[in-house]
């Protein structure tokens, strides 16, 4: 699948970093059961770079970040952290610059049905500069029948100032790179730099975020439909037969298809996809590691304890221990027990 298909249209050339600029507007559209992580780091970039511009140059904020759902109000991630969010409908487009971002997470599939979010994305797309979807929020843009539009600033040639080399034209950006070299192209590199040290950093998991993004140039598009469709489903009782219809092949070929195209077999596969929401769970909740485990599709926390044993050679309560609560202590949303 080619990454970037439409002409991007993110066009600031070098601003004068002490000129006033009109304000940018950061939509992220959400939905139940989005993946906080990548999500909280975003906001929390673009509201350091607003705190960092009064600080310093006595101005006005810069970004206007929105919470977007389909019914708006109050919604949950995958682990339990809750948000409030604006309607899609009740939020109108502006003569301003739109910023899009599109979360992932464990509830993308139901998502991928909500025609109101559909609808909306839509309406949003032709407007906004830049249209990133976050890992399997690429399956919600799909669904919609819209390509991501990522910022040009990251492919050029002209990458003197930028920590990062450029990216291939089939490679898609990180989501948090994409927010930071917003930032250095409109209020300068230095101030960027504070932003990047300030901000806490992504919680990567064993296992990484998505599995399926590692080896997916080497994917057919049915194998890869029916791993995203195995992430998507961990909480869920599932069975090989299920998996085998999603590709739409015999139970026999889709084993032996799977383990060739992925290099694990579907049950290994899903396995370390429970356990990469666990432990992003671990991490962003603090719910109890047995009610963890029955929302990642674990029967019980001594299970749970057994394929940490297994897998990280760690128990989960010391896993959370390690890498501590850093996304559920930001103040951004709080918790549920």
């Amino acid at each position: 699948m080619e990454l970037v298909r439409t002409p991007p249209r993110y066009s600031r050339q070098t601003p004068a970093p002490t000129q006033a600029s009109a304000m940018t507007h950061v939509d992220i559209a959400l939905f139940n059961g989005f993946a906080l992580p990548t999500v909280a780091t975003i906001i929390e970039i673009f509201q350091k770079a607003n705190a960092l511009v009064a600080a310093q140059r006595s101005g006005q904020a810069r970004y206007d970040v929105s919470l977007l759902s389909a019914s708006g109000g109050r919604i949950s991630s995958s682990s339990s952290v809750f948000v409030w969010t604006e309607s899609v409908d009740s939020h109108r487009g502006t003569n301003d610059t739109h910023l899009l971002f599109i979360a992932g997470g464990a509830g993308v599939q139901q998502a991928c049905r909500d025609e109101r979010l559909s609808d909306w994305l839509r309406r949003r797309h032709p407007i906004s500069e830049i249209v990133h979807p976050i890992a399997e929020g690429q399956l919600i843009l799909e669904a919609a029948g819209l390509p991501s539009r990522y910022c040009p600033l990251l492919y050029s040639g002209n990458e003197a100032r930028a920590p990062y080399p450029p990216l291939q034209l089939s490679e898609a950006p990180a989501a948090v790179r994409t927010a930071l070299r917003i930032v250095e192209e409109d209020l300068a590199p230095e101030l960027a730099r504070q932003v990047a040290d300030s901000v806490a950093p992504e919680h990567q998991t064993p296992f990484g975020s998505s599995v399926t993004r590692s080896v997916a140039p080497k994917v057919s598009e049915k194998i890869m439909a029916s791993a995203r469709w195995l992430e998507a489903n961990v909480d869920c009782p599932i069975s090989i037969d299920d998996a085998a219809q999603v590709a739409a092949m015999s139970e026999r070929n889709f084993l032996r298809r799977f383990k060739s195209e992925i290099g694990m077999t579907p049950s290994d596969y899903l396995i370390r996809a429970r356990l990469n929401l666990s432990c992003r769970m671990l991490v962003e909740s603090r719910l109890p590691v047995d009610k963890i485990a029955r929302r990642c599709g674990i029967g019980s926390g001594g299970q749970l304890a057994k394929l940490f044993r297994k897998y990280l050679s760690t128990t989960p309560t010391d896993y959370r221990d390690m890498q501590g609560r850093a996304f559920g202590q930001r103040g951004l949303c709080r918790g549920k027990e």
